[in-house]
């Protein structure tokens, strides 16, 4: 009240002070298997609230380590005991469905940079959720179309099992047209993938198509190229990040993976975050980082607008997205989840570090199919 009273006083607009403090927990995954995907996803985050440089915007940062139970234990002591106005972060789909119909029901917004489970995309689907990288199908949708455009017709197919992994293949499968070679679900962390390549390799399969984040994917590529088998590879951009990249090495070169991001993609709010970045933390972000530092600017543009207090104003504010993403055009389907180009990507070496560079788009302006069940 004092603020609104001196901007009447001075003449001011009350709407250029009236943003109160925003508080934001951010839940994710910095240990243990994975952890260098809730690492890039809070440096990009923490990079553009760095960059605002706005004193009304804190955060708090936990370690859920992979874990449900203590992302629910972690989430319920920052809306009780911290009292957040927000809640973001979380890497995986299981721990997103432990945590964000609790905090959205107890009238928190959560705002996803990363797990996209279909489940609250379309039934369950919340006013206070918004998915800032995309629903879990997307990525894997556009290589299904590009492996059928390329012309395979018997890929083997594998994935973990939790909800993304299921997601990930459902997706794979919506939109590839031909036969597979085979389906497997392996166990959520597992490191070994033997009994899997012998598989493959009996299968009769013209090429693989894996969705193995983190450290699954680097063992399984160390493993695949040690077995001798030389089928063509696809995957979404988890199975080959620029974590994955420097670990697995040159056996990943050629290999095709479908994203949301790359970092040559061409507006200036890509080229300046891809330059701040690295010069921050001297590595070239992924797309998990991207993916952090656009749900911040979210949050901030939302900021400018409306008060956070004012959960009707927020919510408003959050969905006209109105702020520069590192993916050039970004807006919300009807669901609060993105609508936005999918491209294929393919790893190259550049100056002695392997990345990725866009070499087409796969989908145009693509959202979820789920949202046809999403009564918002």
């Amino acid at each position: 009240m004092k603020k609104i009273a001196l901007a009447m006083a001075l003449g001011l607009s009350v709407t250029a002070l009236s943003a109160a403090p925003v508080k934001v927990g951010m839940i994710t995954t910095l240990t243990g298997g994975g952890a260098s995907l809730g690492i890039d996803i809070r440096d990009g985050f923490m990079l553009a609230v760095k960059q605002a440089n706005n004193p009304d915007l804190s955060v708090v940062v936990e370690d859920d380590a992979r874990k449900p139970p203590l992302a629910v234990q972690i989430a319920d002591k920052m809306i009780q005991r911290e009292k957040v106005d927000i809640l973001t972060g979380i890497v995986w789909s299981n721990l997103a469905m432990a945590v964000v119909p609790s905090a959205v029901a107890q009238g928190k917004f959560y705002l996803s940079p990363n797990a996209g489970p279909s489940a609250l995309a379309g039934k369950r689907c919340h006013e206070n959720y918004f998915n800032v990288a995309w629903q879990n199908d997307n990525l894997h949708e556009a290589m299904g179309s590009y492996a059928t455009k390329t012309g395979y017709s018997k890929p083997y197919i594998l994935a973990p099992n939790y909800p993304a992994g299921k997601d990930a293949l459902t997706g794979f499968k919506r939109l590839f047209k031909g036969k597979l070679a085979g389906e497997t679900y392996t166990k959520l962390g597992q490191k070994d993938y033997a009994a899997e390549i012998a598989q493959i390799r009996a299968s009769g399969a013209d090429s693989i198509y894996f969705f193995l984040p983190g450290g699954m994917g680097i063992s399984f590529m160390k493993q695949y190229t040690q077995s001798g088998v030389r089928l063509p590879i696809m995957g979404p951009a988890f199975s080959f990040d620029q974590g994955i990249l420097k670990a697995v090495g040159k056996a990943a070169l050629g290999v095709k993976n479908s994203s949301q991001w790359n970092k040559d993609l061409d507006n200036a709010a890509n080229q300046a975050f891809v330059k701040s970045f690295s010069s921050e933390y001297g590595r070239l972000p992924s797309l998990y980082a991207s993916q952090g530092f656009d749900t911040a600017n979210l949050i901030l543009s939302a900021m400018k607008t409306a008060d956070v207090k004012d959960t009707d104003a927020f919510r408003a504010a959050l969905n006209k997205a109105d702020f520069n993403s590192v993916r050039g055009d970004f807006k919300f389907a009807a669901n609060q989840h993105p609508i936005q180009n999918i491209y294929v990507r393919e790893v190259i070496e550049e100056n002695g570090v392997l990345t990725n560079k866009v070499i087409s788009t796969a989908l145009e302006n693509h959202s979820d199919v789920y949202g046809a069940k999403c009564k918002l």
